[in-house]
Formats: structure tokens, C-alpha cells, sequence
């Protein structure tokens, strides 16, 4: 007995539909974006600040800012200062960089786009370039340098106080 082939009678080919009748064919999928390649091109276009450097060990040698907060190794302060208070001029001071930054601070937050984090404009550092950051410092700025920081016109929030 031979078996016919009855696909064919249970599902007949489909009948050619007009030119209105055939949907259009689905959008392609967005292309991906590294994080670092949209970070450059938000700097082409002069958007976004170049990210502040990530600290290459976490033990003893890290300190944070003082005014923003930003954590970076003593040698990172020492080789480029802090991206967002150039105006201390920590780079090649060590004594700049004993009196602006701290050991003694609580916590670490990686910030990779501070103005779309809720978390960064949480800790005030919504307007910092991207990097790694501390939640809460213990030590107050000297007066002489929040002097500097109003004389810069720059916002100083001294830590409360526990």
C-alpha cells in the first residue's frame, strides 16, 4: 500500500497575499553598545567629562576627596589630582593631597553615568564625572580650602555630623 503524501491536503500551501495584506518585516534589533562606546561618544559631542581613573588596589594607599569624594589610590592623586576639583591641584603635592583627601571613609559606589543614576544624585554626585566614589567621609574640608571652594564658586558640603 502505497502512502500519498497528504500534508499537502491538511496544509495546503499558503495563497499569495497582496501587497497591503503582508506585514512589514520586523525592525531589526538595536545594535549593541559597549558602555565605553557610548561614554566616547557623549564626549564627542562634549557632553560628558572623561571618567575619573579606578582605583588599582583596595586596601590601605586609598584615599577619598574630601569635597566630592572621589576614591583613588595616593599614587592616582598624585599622578592626575581629582577630575572634578582640578582647582586643589593635588597632582605632584603631597602635602595638597594629605590636607584635600581622607583614608577614613565608609563604602564604595562605582558610578558609570552619574546623571542618569538615581543613586548618584542620591549622594549629591549626580554633576561628577563617572568613577568610583565613597558614600560618606568623616573629616570636614579645612577652612582654608572651603574658602577656595567659595572663591571658585563651588559647592562644599561639609559631612553630618553622627
Amino acid at each position: 500500500m502505497a502512502i500519498k503524501n497528504q500534508a499537502t491536503a491538511i496544509c495546503p500551501e499558503p495563497k499569495a497575499k497582496g501587497p497591503l495584506e503582508n506585514p512589514p518585516p520586523p525592525p531589526p534589533p538595536p545594535p549593541e553598545i559597549s558602555i565605553s562606546a557610548a561614554a566616547a561618544r557623549e564626549r564627542e559631542m562634549g557632553s560628558a567629562a572623561p571618567p575619573a581613573q579606578i582605583p588599582t588596589s583596595f586596601g590601605h594607599e586609598l584615599r577619598a576627596c574630601l569635597r566630592c569624594r572621589l576614591v583613588k589610590t595616593y599614587d592616582q592623586f598624585r599622578d592626575s589630582g581629582c577630575e572634578n576639583c582640578a582647582f586643589f591641584k593635588m597632582d605632584e603635592d603631597h602635602e595638597r593631597i594629605v590636607e584635600c583627601t581622607t583614608p577614613n571613609f565608609n563604602g564604595i559606589i562605582s558610578v558609570m553615568d552619574p546623571s542618569r543614576s538615581w543613586a548618584a544624585r542620591w549622594l549629591r554626585i549626580g554633576k561628577f564625572v563617572p568613577g568610583v566614589y565613597t558614600l560618606a567621609v568623616s573629616e570636614a574640608l579645612p577652612e582654608d580650602l572651603q574658602n577656595l571652594c567659595e572663591d571658585e564658586r563651588v559647592q562644599y558640603v561639609p559631612p553630618k555630623r553622627i
